[in-house]
């Protein structure tokens, strides 16, 4: 059994901070990326940043300078730190991890976060 399990949305005013925190647990592995996704309201899923084990970090072109996105993998955690908050970046985020599932012996296993609701007003 693997859980994500996020934490840190809420309701924040225009030009404020958040940061995200998602902890895995149970039977994954050697987690290879790391990341964040946003559904936004009426939208499709998008990804905002990522993170390899190897060290590369990838970011959406509309949080390129305001999200960062950082990994403590002995914690098997991820943060996305999100600064210079804009109403656009309202909605539900979801962090993913990919790595190897003992369990099943299986590799590039992917598993998702519940998500956590994040509301910029203007």
């Amino acid at each position: 059994q693997v859980q994500l399990v996020e934490s840190g949305g809420g309701l924040v005013q225009a030009g404020e901070s958040l940061r995200l925190s998602c902890a895995a647990s149970g039977s994954i592995f050697s987690i290879n990326t790391m990341g964040w996704y946003l559904q936004a309201p009426g939208k499709q899923r998008e990804l905002v940043a990522s993170s390899t084990l190897g060290g590369s970090t990838d970011y959406a072109d509309s949080v390129k300078g305001r999200f960062t996105i950082a990994r403590d993998n002995a914690r098997k955690t991820v943060y996305l730190q999100m600064n210079s908050l804009k109403p656009e970046d309202t909605g539900v985020y979801y962090c993913y991890v990919e790595g190897y599932d003992a369990v099943w012996s299986r590799y590039a296993s992917v598993y998702w976060g519940q998500g956590t609701q994040v509301t910029v007003s203007s």
